[in-house]
């Protein structure tokens, strides 16, 4: 028996490798990069384009292994409005298709998937649990949310399958929106907020994200969705207020009329020049909390890092990056 991941050289994928190889498990990881890991020192690695059907042909599963699906394409890249349908779809649902159709062919059976929060659109009740609606506000989540209807139909036929949505993801290795965030504090700049920065927010750490993967593992692989998220999330406000404390910057946070805000960052995406992807900001000023009561009943899984700690800890790689990409001053 070993454990496939599907994306193990991505963000989350490289830490479920770590902690299973930390338990003296077969790792074997399929992706279409290889960085230089030191994971690769005890896992097996295959070259793997999920987007190619044919390509599935070569990945070599039995009825016993257990797979991950970490492969996906992110809400990162700032894209025009017309190109994003062509981006996510070929990875966030097609591969997923792929990789279910040859799972059924081999009768490989037991199936963790990746999907988002971002499947539920604007809130309807708080927190949201898994049984929000999902009404997702962009091409990104409704690729995730269509992969989640895919997986349904396969656990109709035997397969059992562990869907997680987790939140906004941060770790080493992963800044994304959040640089510009941190340009704005390295400068003493304003640090603008859609509303009024009392909504609540909320982080996962990718430590806690593989972890909840390999809950569902040892428990067998429940037929069921789970959020993901941090404990107690604090208001924006609060988020804000702890790393403008420790950059020990001149920063102020600004309050800004959330409508009006929204309908200028619309008014970019609808001409080509979008800031934000709009699946971001349309929620920004909501309390963007969900319930991960399920996840702890169910799996024993619970998060180990808080909102705060998991921001300040990102804006120090970030200033540690910054200053290790600087040239070396020439001796005089």
């Amino acid at each position: 028996m070993k454990h496939v991941i599907i994306g193990g050289d991505g963000f989350v994928g490289r830490h479920i490798a770590q902690q299973l190889l930390a338990r003296r498990e077969e790792v074997v990881i399929y992706d279409i990069n290889k960085s230089d890991l030191e994971i690769y020192k005890s896992a097996s690695f295959f070259r793997l384009d999920i987007t190619d059907r044919e390509a599935f042909s070569a990945m070599l599963i039995g009825p016993d292994d257990m797979v991950y699906n970490m492969a996906a394409r992110m809400l990162d890249p700032i894209l025009p409005w017309w190109n994003r349908k062509a981006f996510f779809w070929p990875v966030n649902y097609n591969g997923v298709q792929y990789l279910l159709e040859h799972m059924s062919r081999r009768n490989c059976d037991k199936l963790v998937h990746f999907t988002t929060d971002m499947v539920y659109g604007y809130m309807t009740h708080n927190p949201q649990n898994e049984d929000h609606p999902r009404k997702p506000l962009g091409p990104y989540g409704e690729s995730k949310s269509l992969s989640e209807d895919l997986c349904e139909s396969y656990r109709a036929r035997g397969m059992k399958i562990s869907m997680f949505r987790p939140r906004l993801i941060i770790g080493p290795g992963r800044l994304g929106i959040l640089r510009k965030l941190f340009w704005l504090v390295d400068h003493h700049l304003p640090i603008p907020m859609i509303g009024n920065g009392t909504n609540h927010y909320q982080f996962i750490s990718v430590f806690d994200c593989a972890s909840a993967a390999i809950c569902a593992y040892d428990k067998s692989v429940p037929n069921s969705v789970y959020n993901l998220g941090s404990k107690n999330p604090p208001t924006v406000t609060e988020l804000l207020m702890a790393l403008i404390k420790e950059a020990d910057t001149k920063s102020v946070l600004l309050k800004t009329p959330a409508g009006l805000v929204k309908a200028a960052l619309n008014a970019l995406e609808f001409v080509g020049f979008p800031l934000m992807d709009p699946e971001q900001y349309l929620i920004a000023d909501e309390d963007c909390i969900v319930d991960i009561s399920r996840g702890e009943r169910e799996l024993g899984w619970v998060p180990r890092y808080s909102d705060q700690d998991m921001l300040i800890q990102a804006y120090r790689e970030y200033r540690q990056g910054k200053f290790q990409a600087r040239p070396a001053a020439r001796e005089r």
